[in-house]
């Protein structure tokens, strides 16, 4: 009798371990990391881009430098240097126009697409070897998409007026961006 105790004994405790219940649940949660943000603070920026200049129903093309500096991600300031060429009426040569210009800069960078919709208001001055610098002010928006971290493409344009010939007018810039 003492064997076949010890044996339902055994065979109970070995049983009980089957139906103890579920295995039990871990809560560990696996937390992606968000992705790395292109547009970063204290960024600095050289473009290089095509410019068209439009007013009095003469376009004028050319092209630009500038440089942009990000004190926050949303906060900068830039400058940029343009040169416009402009054919007058009856095909002869209007000039070139140098446009120095000073931008204070509001974007908006959603990282998760690379793409900072972007806001300007600044003013400068427009001179041509052949007549007297004039200052104007200018009011415009712009987007730029960020392939790496350092280069993207941006495209802008603005509200240009003035009290000289063109007194309004409209510049828009396409180009590329590098960013440090």
């Amino acid at each position: 009798m003492k064997k076949l105790t010890i044996a339902l004994l055994t065979a109970t405790v070995s049983v009980t371990g089957a139906f103890a219940g579920t295995t039990a649940k871990t809560f560990k949660e696996t937390i992606t990391p968000a992705p790395e943000c292109k547009f970063r603070d204290q960024e600095i920026q050289i473009d290089a881009a095509a410019v068209g200049a439009f007013g009095n129903s003469r376009p004028g093309w050319g092209g630009g430098l500038g440089v942009n500096y990000f004190f926050t991600k949303y906060i900068g300031i830039g400058v940029e240097q343009d040169i416009v060429g402009r054919e007058a009426f009856g095909g002869s040569s209007g000039g070139a126009k140098w446009i120095t210009a000073g931008n204070f800069l509001l974007r908006y960078p959603i990282c998760s697409w690379n793409l900072a919709p972007y806001a300007m208001v600044g003013g400068g001055a427009a001179y041509a070897s052949e007549q007297a610098g004039y200052g104007f002010g200018h009011v415009g928006g712009g987007l730029e998409y960020r392939f790496t971290n350092n280069i993207g493409v941006f495209s802008d344009a603005r509200y240009v007026y003035s009290s000289e010939d063109p007194k309004n007018a409209l510049l828009g810039r396409a180009g590329l961006r590098f960013a440090f």
